[in-house]
């Protein structure tokens, strides 16, 4: 188990710019980010949600009020169109079962949440995450793939999300503010410093050290 997740916190805390990963405050536009991102990149998904905010809003009255098709071509631009559309619509009937109520449906609580939400097809664990931290105001850590490949470099190998997840010593002390930070932290980080050897060697953290406590300890 990796028990210094507080440590690496602090560390990227003195280094990184203190700015919001999400530059929104619409929950929804962030839910619906979250989805459109999935296998692409930013820039495509911008179009997308220029186009859906022009036709919707964000209400997500309105975009369950759209066709199919409808949905499908302002969505287009962030790639995988007829996948995201099946689950921006299977996400949004859900949460229509909660009123479209993000703070009723969040009460449910961390586990019971993450349950229902990896429970929609199209919603696996980093996505299921990332709308836990930044749509629900929960805290925990999302392993993707910078936060993978960072933890690599500092010692730790994984094959893949959800074997890095079950090893994060998640501390009480990360509420959502901080888990919100770390993710976005470790992504600017690694879109600098990840790119070979040479520039890891050149960043701040290149001597971090993770610390490990094994069942026997």
């Amino acid at each position: 188990m990796i028990t210094n997740i507080d440590e690496l916190y602090e560390a990227l805390s003195r280094v990184m710019a203190h700015k919001r990963w999400w530059d929104t405050d619409n929950k929804w536009e962030i839910l619906l980010g979250a989805v459109l991102v999935q296998n692409t990149n930013w820039r495509n998904v911008d179009y997308a949600l220029a186009n859906l905010n022009e036709a919707t809003q964000f209400l997500p009255k309105k975009i369950l009020a759209l066709d199919q098709e409808q949905l499908q071509a302002l969505i287009r631009p962030s790639g995988f169109y007829k996948g995201k559309s099946n689950t921006i619509i299977a996400l949004l009937t859900w949460l229509e079962g909660y009123h479209f109520d993000l703070a009723q449906a969040a009460r449910k609580g961390f586990s019971t949440l993450r349950k229902e939400l990896l429970a929609i097809k199209g919603i696996g664990e980093e996505t299921a995450d990332a709308l836990l931290v930044y749509v629900f105001d929960q805290s925990t850590f999302i392993a993707d793939k910078y936060a993978q490949r960072m933890f690599e470099k500092f010692g730790f190998a994984s094959n893949g999300y959800k074997q890095l997840k079950s090893k994060i010593g998640w501390p009480e002390t990360m509420d959502t503010l901080k888990a919100q930070n770390l993710h976005g932290w470790i992504i600017e980080y690694g879109q600098v410093y990840l790119k070979n050897d040479e520039v890891w060697q050149s960043g701040p953290l290149k001597n971090f050290k993770l610390k490990l406590r094994t069942a026997d300890d």
